[in-house]
């Protein structure tokens, strides 16, 4: 089966062609943009098919990145992926960025537990941990910093994503917020077909209609 991965959640616009059956990646593509994810990703994706030489209906299922990350890059990717799942009459799935980043610290280092902690300002981390197989072992969640510390003291394994340098602060080496696209198209490829992908928002938007200035229906 040919996977089409999609990737909008964080400063990367990012697409992929993985064939499950050969465990082989065909193309991927990423630009960073920080920004300007809906004029950016129809080009990424046609850039990955005219690498492979494919077309649309070779694709099989789409995965894409749901969150946490950002409020309206995850919005562009998931319409994408849904509006491709439809028009091609092939399922879609979501894939966290959470986990994402857990399945790339444990190809790097096999063997150990992972915390996939992001940065999510305002005293907050997003969190989730992983057992050394790569399977949740919780739920993702944002917690206040104290709480986040509390969480990963004494923990004996891995932590990996922005908010390291919080938790662990002795740590020296630069840690951001990476979505490998290879990743998230192989994770995609045996993520259960649930129902729609749809957005992972750990917490609303930081941007907020001012009430004073609505206008009222008739």
């Amino acid at each position: 089966m040919i996977i089409l991965a999609l990737d909008t959640a964080g400063v990367a616009c990012a697409a992929a062609l993985y064939d499950s059956g050969g465990k082989a990646m065909l193309g991927e593509a990423s630009d960073m943009i920080g920004k300007g994810h809906a004029e950016h990703l129809m080009g990424i994706i046609d850039r990955v098919l005219d690498a492979a030489d494919m077309a649309p209906s070779a694709i099989g299922r789409i995965a894409v990145t749901v969150g946490p990350g950002s409020f309206t890059g995850i919005r562009v990717g998931v319409a994408a992926a849904r509006g491709f799942a439809l028009s091609l009459g092939v399922p879609a799935v979501g894939v966290t960025t959470l986990e994402t980043m857990a399945a790339a610290r444990l190809d790097e280092k096999p063997g150990r537990p992972v915390i996939a902690a992001m940065d999510a300002k305002r005293g907050e981390i997003y969190l989730q941990q992983f057992s050394p197989d790569g399977v949740a072992v919780s739920a993702p969640r944002a917690v206040l910093l104290d709480e986040a510390k509390a969480l990963v003291d004494g923990f004996d394994g891995e932590i990996v994503g922005s908010a390291t340098s919080l938790l662990r602060p002795d740590e020296s080496v630069d840690h951001l917020d990476r979505f490998p696209i290879s990743v998230v198209a192989r994770l995609g490829a045996v993520a259960p077909v649930l129902q729609k992908p749809k957005p992972l928002y750990l917490r609303g938007p930081d941007a907020k209609p001012q009430d004073g200035f609505a206008v009222a229906r008739v």
